[in-house]
C-alpha cells in the first residue's frame, strides 16, 4: 500500500467554486440534437419534442451552462433558419460533420430546452462564413425585448420575453485547418474585438469570449493567444482553451496523468493573458473558458464522418463508450479545473448527449449514465464554498509522456457557512492501493464523516451500457476513519473517490 500525505487549510483558498465550471456542450453534431436531446417519438417527449428522460438526467448531471450551437458546425450554420414554422424551415448541409441538418431544433426551442432543463444558454456566434452584422443580428433576436424587426420576430415566434443570453463565443476554433473561414491571429484578433464591439452597443452586459487555441499541440499555441489578446483584449472576457487529445494509446499509466497537461494548457494561457494586460497596462484581467474538454478517442471508426453522396441526419459520430480509466481521468481534469478556479471562470464539458458525452440514448428507446457521468455528478453536487489548494506528499511513478508525476491528486472544497469539506482525489496508480492520510486540523469543528465513495474496479476496461449502466457506480468506502484532525482512508487502483466531512 503507498502511503500518501494530503493537508487541507483554508489558508490554501484559490477562490470561490464557480458554477459554470460545470458547463457542457450541445452542438449539432451526430446524434447530440436530434435522437439526443430531440426525439419527438419518444415516450418521454414531451409538446416540444424535448426527451424528459434526457432533461432528468441532465438535471442529475447538475449541469450549469449549456453552449450551442456549435462547434464546428457554428462556422457555417444561418441561425435564421432555425426559427419560425418548422415546416419551413430549409435543410442545409452541414460540411463540418458531412451531414444535414433539418433545423427542426432552433434558437427558440434550445431557449425552452435551457429552461426546462435548468441551465444557462451560453451562445456561439458564425465568424467564419458570415460576421459583425450576423452576430448582432442574433443578438438583437435574443437579446433586445422589443420595438425592432428582429426582436419583434421573436415575439412573434413564440417568445415575449427576451433571452437575456449572458456568454456569447466570437466564432469557433478560428485557428484550426478543419475550420470553415480559418484565419490567422491578427485577422481574427481584429474581426472579434470588432464584432464585440458591435454587440456591446446592442447589450452592454454581455460576457464575450475569444476563440484561444484549440490545444496545447496547435503550432500556433500561445503565439495565437497573445495576438489575438493584443488586439482584442478590451473587448473580450474571457480566451477559450480546447482540449480532446486524452485518450488511452496503450499507455494508461500517461493516460492516468492527464491533468498534468491541462494543467500545462491553463497556466500557460493564464501567463500569456497576464502578460498581454501587463504591456497593455490595464487593470483588467482576461480569464479562461475552457468550454471544450473531455477524452476523445479521435481514431476510433465512429469518429470519421460520412463521405461522398452520404449526408446523413443525425449519423452515428463521435459516440464512445468511456470505461473506468476514462471516468477517471474525467474526474481528474475536474481537479485541475477546480484548482485554477481563480483564473478558469468557465468550463464545458464536449458534449452532453451521445457525441463524447455522459449521456447516451437509443432513438426511441433507452437512456443510461457512461461511467464518465458520476465523478462530473459528485463534483457539481459537492464542490461549493472555497476551492483549497490541496498540499500532496506523494511517491511518483514515470510515464512517457510527462515525466514523473504523483501517484495521486486531489483538490478540496470548504463552505464556511454550512461546514461542509468535500475532498476530491484520484489514484492514479495501475496497480497499487492507496492510504491517504489528510490532516485537517486546521478545519477544528469538523467531527464528522458525511460519506466517502471509490468508483474503480478491477477491470478498468469495463464500459456502461444500455443493459448494464449499475454493477460499476460509486461505492461506499468502508476504510474511511475520521479522528482529531487526521483523516484515513484508502484508495483502490485507477479511482475516483470522494470524502465530505461535515461539523
Amino acid at each position: 500500500m503507498l502511503p500518501v500525505s494530503l493537508t487541507v487549510d483554508p489558508a490554501f483558498r484559490v477562490g470561490p467554486v464557480r458554477r459554470r465550471t460545470f458547463g457542457s456542450f450541445v452542438e449539432h453534431l451526430g446524434r447530440c440534437v436530434y435522437t439526443g436531446i430531440h426525439d419527438p417519438g419518444h415516450p418521454t417527449a414531451d409538446e416540444d419534442g424535448f426527451r424528459g428522460d434526457v432533461i432528468a438526467l441532465t438535471r442529475e448531471l447538475g449541469i450549469s451552462t449549456v453552449r450551442y450551437p456549435g462547434g464546428n458546425f457554428v462556422s457555417g450554420y444561418r441561425w435564421e433558419d432555425g426559427i419560425g414554422p418548422r415546416d419551413q424551415r430549409p435543410t442545409r448541409l452541414d460540411v463540418a460533420w458531412h451531414s444535414s441538418d433539418p433545423n427542426l431544433v432552433g434558437v427558440d426551442e434550445f431557449m425552452r430546452w435551457t429552461k426546462k432543463s435548468g441551465t444557462e444558454a451560453m451562445m456561439a456566434v458564425n465568424l467564419g462564413t458570415r460576421g459583425i452584422q450576423e452576430a448582432m443580428d442574433l443578438l438583437e433576436y435574443c437579446n433586445v425585448p422589443g420595438g425592432t424587426r428582429l426582436s419583434d420576430l421573436r415575439r412573434a415566434n413564440g417568445a415575449p420575453d427576451p433571452y437575456r443570453v449572458t456568454m456569447w463565443c466570437l466564432g469557433n476554433e478560428m485557428d484550426g485547418p478543419w475550420q470553415l473561414g480559418q484565419m490567422s491571429a491578427y485577422e481574427y484578433g481584429r474581426l472579434a474585438a470588432r464584432t464585440a464591439a458591435g454587440m456591446r452597443m446592442i447589450d452592454p452586459n454581455i460576457e464575450l469570449v475569444a476563440c484561444g487555441s484549440s490545444g496545447v499541440v496547435m503550432p500556433t499555441f500561445g503565439e495565437w493567444e497573445r495576438i489575438v489578446l493584443q488586439e482584442a483584449y478590451e473587448q473580450v472576457d474571457y480566451i477559450s482553451a480546447h482540449a480532446y487529445y486524452w485518450e488511452e494509446d496503450g499507455d494508461l499509466g500517461s493516460f492516468l496523468a492527464s491533468a498534468v497537461d491541462m494543467d500545462h494548457f491553463v497556466e500557460s494561457v493564464t501567463a500569456t493573458a497576464d502578460s498581454v494586460r501587463a504591456h497593455k497596462k490595464v487593470a483588467k484581467r482576461v480569464h479562461i473558458s475552457f468550454d471544450e474538454w473531455n477524452v476523445w478517442y479521435q481514431d476510433r471508426a465512429e469518429s470519421r464522418p460520412p463521405t461522398g453522396d452520404d449526408w446523413p441526419v443525425a449519423p452515428v459520430l463521435l459516440e464512445d463508450r468511456y470505461n473506468v480509466a476514462d471516468a477517471v481521468v474525467v474526474g481528474n481534469l475536474l481537479i485541475s479545473l477546480l484548482r485554477h478556479t481563480d483564473r478558469v471562470h468557465s468550463a464545458s464539458l464536449a458534449q452532453l448527449v451521445n457525441a463524447i458525452a455522459p449521456i447516451m440514448t437509443e432513438p426511441g428507446g433507452r437512456s443510461w449514465r457512461q461511467t464518465i457521468f458520476h465523478p462530473f455528478a459528485q463534483a457539481s453536487a459537492f464542490a461549493s464554498g472555497e476551492v483549497l489548494r490541496v498540499a500532496i506528499e506523494a511517491p511518483t511513478y514515470e510515464t512517457a509522456k510527462f515525466g514523473d508525476v504523483p501517484v495521486a491528486d486531489a483538490v478540496a472544497t470548504w463552505d464556511a457557512e454550512t461546514g461542509a469539506l468535500a475532498l476530491f482525489a484520484v489514484n492514479r496508480s495501475t496497480t497499487d492501493t492507496v492510504e491517504m492520510t489528510v490532516d485537517v486540523r486546521s478545519l477544528p469543528g469538523l467531527t464528522r464523516v458525511v460519506d466517502a465513495t471509490s468508483l474503480s474496479n478491477p477491470d478498468h476496461t469495463w464500459q456502461a451500457t444500455a443493459d448494464d449502466s449499475t454493477s460499476v457506480l460509486p461505492r461506499t468506502n468502508p476504510s474511511v476513519k475520521l479522528d482529531s484532525g487526521t483523516l484515513t482512508v484508502e484508495v483502490p487502483p485507477v479511482s475516483w473517490n470522494t470524502v465530505r466531512l461535515g461539523i
